[in-house]
């Protein structure tokens, strides 16, 4: 009788008489399994494969592997969920042609399996995606997914959005790391308005982690897009320590994301409005701190005799020096470790990266020069060309005079920074060009920077 039901689901006789002896048993070798079946072990170990790739069986990495399996209900049940869930995108694209209306989907869990470490490698998108409706339907805590650039598209076709947002409905966290652009950005609008998405641009992988318990980490996924991902593939990682060092990292990669509404304004609105990460110094600022008050640190060993004078002095450099801190000089700024001149120049390398950003859809570089040219001079910040020598050199011309005062504000160190940043984000990917900054003259206000071939560095 389960014969009967694993072949109208798609299970050969073969393939079903594994499940049938692997179900009733704990771990079994793939020689113990052939020996019972009486067949040779090679061919245990090819239907044991595609039952993996199923998502059916998993394996140990003991040696020799073991092998196990669901009950064989719950087989069938996995099955039936596999098919179910084809048969409803079936049935809703046809209720798309002839009413535009689609059909409501409905979900089933996939298997549990035991809490011992295993593994298992499985193919084909729809087997993927109900494996992840699985974990969804078991999470009691947390579920997070990677879903790269395309992943938000998968989960909407195969229909396993919906199990994900009940997970969330129920109270259970939902993360989403994705790598958004504009042609995904508004798929994500189907997620529930509970799950938080941010955006990664370092990070084009797919995965999903449920609870520090199951990993699943894609190894394949089909090029196009909008494929039925017939050759996709999975490994599944059934292991506690896994996972939490899994987890660990991927805790790591959320903290470095940006929120899914900034990325939102840089894709659709066409703005980086990022939060600018800012270097002000480096070293011990206590060490930095304590030399502005003119103290070096060292404390007496025993205790000395109070000395009324002795302490009124002490205490009146170290108040006089704390009040000079008060006064607004950069001088004093440099004296704490923060470097005006390092600040305002990555302020500018941010005005310059956005400004590059907001030009990316020209293609021609010298067309992304001009651009550049009539930004600068039209915002008043002075003049610049380009020449072709024995390099292609850039020059900039600054409008206002740089200080000589040491007490003033480095603006000139903005004004080169946009420069540096703007054709930095231009070039800095590039495999045949690269930037070099050939030098500056500040008593004649204007820098240079040189675009070089790759091949001659």
């Amino acid at each position: 009788m389960w014969l009967e039901l694993l072949e109208l689901a798609g299970i050969n006789e073969k393939e079903g008489n594994v499940l049938l002896v692997l179900s009733t048993r704990d771990r079994m070798k793939a020689s113990d399994i052939a020996k019972e079946l009486k067949t040779t072990r090679l061919d245990a170990y090819n239907t044991l494969s595609k039952l993996q790739q199923r998502g059916l069986v998993k394996a140990t990495a003991d040696r020799p592997m073991m092998f196990s399996c669901p009950r064989i209900q719950d087989c069938v049940r996995y099955l039936i969920d596999i098919k179910q869930s084809k048969l409803n995108r079936l049935n809703s694209g046809l209720e798309d042609l002839l009413s535009g209306i689609p059909e409501e989907k409905r979900e089933k869990a996939t298997p549990s399996f035991t809490e011992e470490p295993e593994f298992s490698v499985i193919k084909e998108r729809e087997n993927i995606y109900s494996k992840l409706k699985g974990m969804a339907d078991d999470t009691e805590e947390k579920l997070v997914l990677i879903l790269g650039k395309y992943g938000i598209l998968h989960l909407c076709r195969t229909g396993a959005i919906e199990a994900v947002n009940q997970t969330a409905v129920r109270g259970c966290v939902v993360e989403v790391i994705a790598h958004i652009e504009n042609r995904t950005v508004k798929f994500f609008d189907k997620l529930h308005d509970s799950i938080e998405v941010r955006h990664s641009e370092e990070l084009d992988s797919t995965g999903f982690l449920q609870d520090e318990e199951v990993t699943v980490q894609l190894l394949h996924v089909e090029e196009n897009p909008v494929g039925k991902g017939k050759d996709d593939a999975a490994l599944i990682i059934e292991s506690q320590s896994f996972s939490q060092a899994q987890s660990k990292l991927v805790q790591t990669i959320w903290e470095e994301s940006i929120n899914f509404d900034i990325a939102v304004e840089r894709f659709v609105n066409n703005r980086i409005v990022d939060p600018l990460k800012m270097t002000i110094g480096e070293g011990s600022f206590l060490t930095i701190f304590s030399e502005a008050l003119g103290f070096d640190g060292e404390l007496p060993q025993e205790d000395t005799p109070f000395d009324p004078e002795l302490f009124y002095s002490a205490g009146m450099e170290v108040n006089k020096a704390r009040t000079q801190l008060s006064e607004g000089k950069l001088s004093n700024l440099q004296a704490l470790g923060i470097d005006m001149n390092v600040l305002l120049r990555q302020i500018g390398n941010r005005v310059g990266l956005e400004l590059a950003f907001s030009l990316r859809s020209l293609s021609n570089d010298i067309d992304f020069l001009n651009e550049m040219i009539d930004w600068w001079e039209f915002a008043g910040l002075g003049k610049m060309s380009y020449d072709i020598d024995s390099a292609f050199s850039i020059q900039i011309e600054l409008a206002h005079e740089i200080p000589e005062d040491p007490e003033a504000l480095p603006v000139w160190e903005l004004d080169d920074g946009i420069i540096e940043g703007a054709l930095s984000a231009r070039f800095s990917t590039s495999e045949s060009l690269s930037v070099r900054k050939a030098g500056h003259n500040l008593a004649a206000q204007s820098f240079m920077y040189e675009l070089i071939e790759t091949a001659q560095i």
